[in-house]
C-alpha cells in the first residue's frame, strides 16, 4: 500500500534508467557474483553497470544491439548473461531476491503450500516425464503448413558396397 513513509522505498526517479538497480538491490546481489579467476588482467568492467545492462535487456524486451551506449558494450552484457547463466549465478541471484521478497512479505523463506488445478493435472499427465511445452506443441505441429518431410532420408549405399540382390 502506498503510505508516505513507503513511497520512498519505490522511488526511482534519481537512477538513469527504470529499470538500474537501487544500492539496496546491488547489496544484496553482490555477494552472489563470483569473484574474478586468478590470473590475466585486471577485470576492468563495471560488474553493477552489466547488471544493469541485463535488466534494461530483461525489462524493456528490446535486442542486444538497442541497448543505450551509456551502459556496457552488448558483447560484454551478452558474454556475462552467458557465463552467469552456464554457472549458475543468475539462479543464486534469483533466490536471494526470492527470499528477500519473501521475507519483505513475512512470510517463509519457501512456500509450505502449493495450489494444483485439474488443468495442471491434465497438462502433467499428457507430457509425462517431457517436458509439458514440448509435449504439447509437438502434438499439434501440422506437416502439411511446416514444408518440412520429417520422414528419415534413406542414405545413399556406397557403390563397391554389396547390396541383398547382389549377395545371393
Amino acid at each position: 500500500m502506498w503510505t508516505t513513509e513507503n513511497r520512498g522505498r519505490y522511488d526511482r526517479t534519481k537512477l538513469r534508467y527504470p529499470s538500474d538497480l537501487t544500492d539496496a538491490g546491488w547489496a544484496l546481489i553482490a555477494p552472489v557474483i563470483p569473484r574474478a579467476k586468478r590470473g590475466g588482467g585486471k577485470r576492468t568492467v563495471d560488474l553493477r553497470e552489466v547488471v544493469n545492462g541485463l535488466m534494461y535487456v530483461l525489462s524493456t524486451g528490446c535486442q542486444w544491439r538497442a541497448i543505450p551506449k551509456d551502459l556496457p558494450p552488448r558483447s560484454t552484457v551478452n558474454g556475462y548473461f552467458g557465463l552467469w547463466d552456464h554457472d549458475g549465478t543468475l539462479d543464486r541471484i534469483h533466490h536471494a531476491l526470492y527470499v528477500k521478497c519473501r521475507e519483505l512479505a513475512q512470510r517463509e523463506a519457501s512456500p509450505t503450500a502449493a495450489i494444483i488445478d485439474s488443468q495442471s493435472v491434465k497438462s502433467a499427465e499428457k507430457g509425462g516425464h517431457v517436458s509439458i511445452p514440448t509435449a504439447s506443441t509437438l502434438a499439434r505441429r501440422s506437416k502439411a503448413r511446416s514444408g518440412i518431410d520429417r520422414r528419415p532420408t534413406r542414405r545413399p549405399r556406397a557403390p563397391w558396397w554389396p547390396s541383398r540382390r547382389d549377395a545371393g
